[in-house]
């Protein structure tokens, strides 16, 4: 793969369609690419639209209703055209227009979902240094999770894991860290477990590497 196409990937990997093997080599790259790492980041409020809507929609959906390649190359196209701060405002008026032009009745549902009471749990890892807050929200489908986290041995790519009782495990958000930047950094995610079910979360980095763990009271 070219670093033109590397850089290109960014999108596909934080919406999750790459393959395996392009997504570990992308992370390769993303370690290395501090620009591509901000925009993994940045690209935090459109997977969450479209986790919503997948999460809302049945699996009996007709295939015309899912998102298709023509619309992610354009949302790439866009994306580049823009500087950071546009980019930002650009990537939540699409993911909204892809959710509301794809199935309004899914819109309704998600609109008139009520959320429970929102419950935070903090760690810090004293091997890794991470430190994270998970705030998870019950909804009718699922969750809704925010991560907060700092950072500072990156650059690398990482992401955040719920554990279910039953021993599944769910990716609920992926970012890149840039290099040595300690700053708090917040990713909204979503999964299908609710947070009764949920008996732990784990930061990881894209090696696997355990950096901090959060275990509900």
């Amino acid at each position: 793969m070219r670093s033109l196409e590397r850089h290109r990937d960014v999108g596909a990997y934080a919406l999750g369609v790459l393959d395996e093997a392009d997504a570990f080599r992308f992370e390769d790259h993303l370690m290395e690419c501090p620009r591509c790492a901000a925009q993994v980041t940045e690209f935090g409020p459109a997977t969450r639209q479209l986790m919503l809507y997948r999460s809302s929609t049945p699996r009996l959906a007709h295939p015309l209703a899912e998102p298709g390649p023509r619309m992610l190359d354009r949302l790439l196209s866009q994306v580049a055209a823009r500087d950071r701060a546009s980019r930002h405002r650009l990537l939540l008026a699409l993911a909204a227009s892809v959710v509301f032009a794809v199935s309004a009745p899914a819109i309704a549902l998600v609109a008139e979902d009520g959320g429970g009471r929102a419950v935070s749990i903090t760690a810090t890892d004293e091997r890794s240094g991470v430190w994270a807050q998970v705030t998870t929200e019950d909804r009718a489908w699922g969750s809704h999770v925010e991560l907060k986290v700092k950072d500072g041995a990156g650059p690398r790519a990482c992401h955040l894991v719920v554990v279910g009782r039953d021993g599944s495990e769910e990716t609920v958000t992926t970012w890149g860290v840039p290099r040595h930047d300690a700053r708090p950094h917040t990713m909204l995610g979503g999964s299908a477990l609710h947070p009764e079910e949920i008996v732990r979360y784990e930061v990881r980095a894209g090696d696997g590497e355990h950096l901090v763990t959060l275990e509900p009271r």
